[in-house]
């Protein structure tokens, strides 16, 4: 019996890794396009790109694991039925609970890998995401270094680099200055250097001359210098601290007492959040549980297959539409968080009673035709 439990337990892990590295790919390009802009407009490096999208991995896997093991079971089982190797089993004495017992097994490894993933790498890796994204969506510095384009680092001011040296100079700076619609200037310098100060950013220009068009005279007042700053005002601020998600929690901050008054606004958001962190991962074995019910229930009846994997995938449908529902629901009403627990641990449970023989299997035995009774055979003869 031990070597059918692996047998069938190594087709199960096979199958799951590859749905999961297959679904994780495919989210993971489309997620990864979002940041295309941020290369075309902020001068996002490849490496700073592949960083910021790895960061994401976690958060995939936490929601396919589940997703990718329900498609293992009914891939799995559904060929071993069709190859009678279920029907050996059966008559072997092993009990659809029995049978079940490689699946179950897989589904306790992949809701550890879950817990795992949600109550540790997942904010983790999230933070960090969140973190570098906001940096360098804000990084001032960086639109600032573009080579050989003009950008506009403020309203009404714009800068042009012609390169940037390895000591961090520019070099080639053409800076126009329109913020007074009296008093345009427009400054060119040999180089110079991008300085945050206290004060907001500031650019500090080496060997040039400020060009400014008097209108009342009509003439240009052309000043020389070695050394002139300008002060960029606001531009590149960042307003302030930012306000951490849910997602970039850990659990202790997620139940923990609000810290100031953002907490105290998204206090339901941050508990339902938490609530769903340990109620999530228990969708594996939930999704596990279902197809098995369905698949290992009932008489068996090769016209019925399709029928039953229908039924299977449209109760996982419901069971991860009624989680998500569930923390939607808590969000608004925290008096309703324990939806979410019952929304992974009610099927848990109806789907092991069902294993267990406790739930009538009539509607799955209905799959198949009934036979004639002799006293059917009597009607039609007479």
């Amino acid at each position: 019996m031990r070597l059918l439990n692996a047998y069938v337990l190594r087709q199960l892990a096979v199958v799951t890794l590859v749905v999961a590295v297959t679904l994780t790919c495919a989210i993971w390009l489309t997620q990864s396009l979002r940041f295309i802009e941020l290369i075309v407009n902020r001068g996002l490096t490849l490496a700073t790109f592949f960083n910021l999208t790895l960061l994401l991995l976690p958060s995939f896997l936490w929601l396919l694991l589940p997703i990718a093991l329900f498609a293992a079971v009914l891939f799995t089982y559904q060929r071993l039925s069709a190859e009678s190797e279920l029907t050996v089993m059966r008559a072997f004495g092993r009990s659809p609970l029995q049978i079940a017992r490689p699946a179950l097994a897989l589904s306790v490894i992949v809701a550890a890998i879950g817990y795992t993933l949600s109550l540790y790498f997942l904010p983790l890796s999230y933070r960090d995401f969140k973190d570098l994204d906001f940096a360098v969506r804000n990084d001032f510095a960086g639109i600032m270094l573009r080579e050989g384009s003009f950008n506009t680092v403020a309203p009404n001011v714009t800068v042009y680099v012609r390169s940037r040296a390895a000591s961090g100079d520019l070099v080639g700076l053409l800076l126009h200055d329109a913020r007074r619609a009296d008093q345009r200037v427009s400054m060119v310098a040999e180089r110079g250097r991008l300085a945050i100060t206290d004060g907001g950013p500031r650019v500090v220009l080496v060997n040039g001359n400020r060009q400014e068009f008097d209108r009342d005279t009509g003439r240009l007042r052309l000043l020389y210098f070695d050394r002139y700053s300008v002060d960029l005002g606001r531009a590149g601020e960042r307003g302030g601290v930012r306000w951490r998600e849910p997602r970039e929690r850990f659990l202790h901050e997620l139940f923990g007492p609000p810290r100031d008054a953002d907490d105290r606004n998204n206090r339901a958001r941050l508990r339902a959040e938490g609530h769903n962190r340990l109620a999530s991962p228990l969708l594996a074995v939930a999704l596990a549980l279902t197809a098995l019910a369905v698949l290992l229930q009932g008489d068996h009846d090769r016209r019925g297959r399709g029928q039953r994997i229908g039924i299977a995938i449209a109760l996982a449908a419901a069971i991860q539409t009624g989680n998500i529902a569930a923390q939607n629901l808590a969000t608004k009403w925290p008096a309703l968080v324990i939806l979410i627990h019952l929304s992974v641990l009610a099927p848990i449970a109806l789907a092991a009673w069902s294993l267990a023989g406790g739930i009538p299997t009539g509607f799955l035995r209905g799959l198949r035709r009934r036979p004639a009774t002799p006293q059917d055979t009597t009607g039609v003869a007479a």
